[in-house]
């Protein structure tokens, strides 16, 4: 028995086809009369509470705009602070400050280098002239 069962239980995720299937089922064969009009009540009541859940929002956003503008602030105000946090932020964290000190040695020794090789050639130029 245990192995028919156990047939019959699918471990398998829902393919593509099986979803239609359970999306196109009918349910409400299986309803009674009570459990519908409560199902229909609570489903008008969700409706109501989305629209006015929009309302309230869209109120909301309406008052941001009026404060923002009464503060003087726009779209490129707001993108100048963004980058200039952004940007604060980056100079801040570990990882800038390790290449920062890295990159600065790095051409210190390159400068160094140079300066090396400049006096090299210029010594080389030099015993050349007097030869």
């Amino acid at each position: 028995m245990e192995a028919q069962a156990q047939g019959l239980l699918e471990t398998e995720p829902l393919q593509g086809r099986d979803e239609d299937t359970v999306a196109s089922a009918d349910f409400s064969s299986m309803l009674s009369e009570e459990e519908r009009e409560e199902l229909k009540a609570e489903l008008v009541q969700l409706e109501d509470e989305i629209t006015t859940l929009r309302q309230v929002l869209s109120a909301k956003e309406r008052h941001l705009v009026e404060i923002k503008q009464k503060l003087g602030m726009n779209l490129m105000n707001e993108l100048k602070q963004n980058f200039s946090r952004s940007w604060h932020d980056m100079q801040t964290s570990t990882a800038y400050k390790k290449t920062h000190e890295t990159l600065s040695h790095a051409g210190q020794k390159a400068t160094a280098a140079f300066s090396n090789v400049g006096t090299a050639i210029s010594k080389k130029f030099g015993d050349m002239r007097r030869k």
